[in-house]
């Protein structure tokens, strides 16, 4: 069985946890959707990883985190540039 963040919770960064999305049906929005709930939980673990001493774990959930967010970029079609 599989842990759902639920709305209301708080993650380990502080921050407030919203119902994971469903992975719908490829739509651009729920694509946006996971790759930013990914984003989210990766940082959470990162940091909860580093703060145990596992630092190539951290290391790795920080550039999944780097690539959700890439990702969530060019789901809404913004390059992130200036």
């Amino acid at each position: 069985m599989r842990a759902r963040a639920t709305t209301g919770k708080l993650a380990p960064s502080g921050n407030l946890m919203t119902e994971n999305p469903t992975t719908g049906n490829g739509d651009p929005a729920s694509r946006a959707a996971v790759a930013s709930y990914v984003a989210t939980l990766s940082a959470d673990l990162a940091a909860m990883a580093r703060k145990q001493g596992l630092e190539t774990l951290g290391y790795l959930l920080e550039m999944a985190r780097l690539e959700a967010e890439s990702a969530n970029r060019a789901n809404s079609g913004t390059s992130g540039r200036i």
